[in-house]
């Protein structure tokens, strides 16, 4: 399997620069694997698509103030640091914006020294292992971590948003995300409600997005790309929502990517069990889904591993022809772009 039998030509005025308002007022590109048939739709629409007794997965995870912009001591010279995966108290896998220049033993400071980190080791991935120290005055690491980071944005978008709380979920609850869940941008709370006015169960999951996810896949193969983990939580309750639209014949619609990897990553003969951990599941063509029927998804880049599962749900060709579909009815691409529901 080439990465490159999943590239495709996207113009750059199409890579959306801005969230749409009202959230669900984005397009939705309604698509039937077995039919064929493309509707064209607004997100609000999404009700429609869905019966009594489905089962909607979301992603509840909030993206952390993970983007750190700080100084080395005495040299005055700026650093960025964007947090990626916690190791344990102190200590946090990190990329170091490019210039940046720091080897082991570097010594970073963030507000007038309030926040210090010490460079260490690399990790996998391109990243570095950072251990962070503090005044204890500040309180405790996420409060430091509210009070100076930035909420990131991914670095196609090149504007800068008023209101950061537009790059998060109305559902999000949980921090730990470098990046969001963006299929559930464009849910309002009374979208919401008009779901579970239908007679649709949410349930609610949890997977802290990594940078790893986008990426691009760079091996010739594919199938020799290697996945980062991703930390993972599916509760009792959400697995007997779950479980219930199954057992009674309904559909389970995954909201995101995100959503689709905690629930196949959960799968056991067609059902979910409850659990929590790291996963590196890597659904790409070939992949056999045992639990998802189907998803809400955004737009992603070429040669990506999204884009891959994706054409797993459905096929390649129809993936590709979908998109050049929106490429031609102006739909927006990528995080703050448009959807597509997946039948």
């Amino acid at each position: 399997m080439r990465a490159d039998d999943f590239h495709y030509d996207l113009p750059s005025d199409r890579i959306a620069q801005t969230p749409v308002e009202p959230r669900d007022s984005s397009r939705l590109m309604v698509c039937g694997r077995d039919t064929g048939l493309i509707e064209h739709r607004l997100f609000r629409d999404l009700p429609d698509y869905l019966e009594p007794g489905d089962a909607l997965v979301i992603n509840d995870s909030r993206v952390m103030p993970a983007r750190l912009l700080g100084h080395k001591p005495g040299t005055g010279g700026a650093v960025e640091l964007l947090l990626l995966k916690r190791v344990s108290l102190i200590r946090w896998e990190a990329l170091v914006r490019p210039g940046s220049r720091l080897k082991a033993g570097a010594r970073v400071e963030f507000g007038e020294g309030a926040l210090r980190a010490l460079i260490l080791d690399r990790a996998p991935g391109g990243a570095r292992l950072v251990e962070f120290d503090w005044d204890a005055s500040g309180g405790s690491f996420e409060s430091m971590l509210d009070r100076l980071g930035e909420t990131p944005l991914p670095p196609y978008i090149q504007t800068k948003l008023d209101d950061p709380e537009r790059y998060q979920t109305v559902y999000s609850k949980t921090p730990g995300s470098a990046a969001a869940p963006t299929a559930g941008l464009h849910f309002t709370n009374a979208l919401l409600r008009s779901v579970e006015d239908k007679g649709v169960n949410i349930a609610r999951v949890t997977l802290h997005v990594g940078l790893g996810t986008f990426r691009p896949v760079h091996s010739e193969d594919a199938r020799a790309h290697e996945m980062h983990a991703e930390y993972y939580e599916l509760t009792q309750e959400a697995a007997r929502t779950i479980n219930l639209a199954r057992d009674s014949g309904r559909r389970v619609i995954c909201v995101g990517t995100t959503s689709v990897r905690v629930v196949e990553s959960c799968a056991r003969d067609g059902r979910v069990d409850p659990s929590s951990g790291w996963t590196s599941i890597f659904i790409y063509p070939g992949y056999k889904y045992q639990v998802v029927d189907a998803m809400a998804t955004n737009f992603h880049l070429p040669k990506s591993t999204l884009l891959m599962l994706v054409s797993a749900f459905w096929s390649r060709e129809s993936a590709l022809d979908a998109y050049a579909t929106a490429i031609n009815e102006g739909y927006r691409f990528y995080s703050f772009g448009d959807a597509m529901l997946i039948l």
